[in-house]
């Protein structure tokens, strides 16, 4: 099963009692995580997790359609490293 962002709406709403603005608030941590990764910056959320955006080095690939050698340019990719306490929760400890 996936969290969609609506349901990520409705467990604010459902957690804290505020329903007026709670998709805009949503909307707005969002959108401030994105532009600080779009940025270059990484986002750490304590006791949850940071999100790094690294640096992939162009290197030597295959078509998978025609099997051709070619070159894959560098591009910059998003990784997740999830806090000590999150993955202690996940593996139920």
């Amino acid at each position: 099963m996936t969290l969609t962002k609506a349901q990520i709406v409705k467990s604010v709403q459902n957690q804290t009692g505020i329903s007026n603005n709670t998709l805009e608030i949503v909307e707005t941590l969002l959108e401030i995580i994105k532009r600080t990764i779009a940025s270059g910056e990484n986002v750490m959320i304590s006791g949850f997790g940071k999100f790094c955006v690294k640096e992939k080095a162009e290197r030597k690939g295959r078509n998978p359609a025609t099997g051709e050698d070619m070159m894959i340019p560098s591009r910059k990719i998003v990784t997740f490293k999830c806090s000590g306490k999150l993955r202690q929760r996940i593996n139920g400890q």
